[in-house]
């Protein structure tokens, strides 16, 4: 993997994908409850064919990288994104909601030209 590759909060581009701090929380808090090894650990971010609107999000701890990978980090998590998913999640900022109507991850992105009810999936 190479330096160029990586984008940290203070040098990030426009095609970056962006954690919060209260999402990035909530990371490492299940990678603990599932005694993952946090060195290793990478959320991997990505879109898929489907959903309500045409897109659904994907997010998953993994171990794998491949080399194509753009890899970012933010509050020390680094995230993983193929490329052909940056196309459709550049600019998106995941957050993380603890509240009475619901608790999960929240996806704003600036791609999206629709969005479902859920807002787990999306339409560009």
């Amino acid at each position: 993997m190479s330096d160029t590759a990586t984008t940290t909060s203070e040098t990030a581009a426009p095609s970056a994908v962006f954690l919060s701090e209260s999402a990035a929380r909530e990371v490492r808090s299940i990678v603990q409850q599932q005694e993952l090894d946090a060195e290793k650990i990478r959320l991997r971010v990505g879109v898929k064919g489907g959903g309500c609107s045409g897109f659904s999000y994907l997010l998953d701890l993994t171990e794998t990288q491949k080399e194509t990978d753009e890899v970012f980090e933010q509050h020390g998590i680094k995230i993983i994104v193929d490329p052909k998913s940056l196309l459709y999640l550049g600019g998106t900022t995941i957050d993380f909601k603890d509240e009475i109507m619901g608790r999960g991850f929240v996806f704003q992105n600036p791609n999206a030209t629709s969005s479902c009810g859920c807002g787990s999936s999306f339409s560009a």
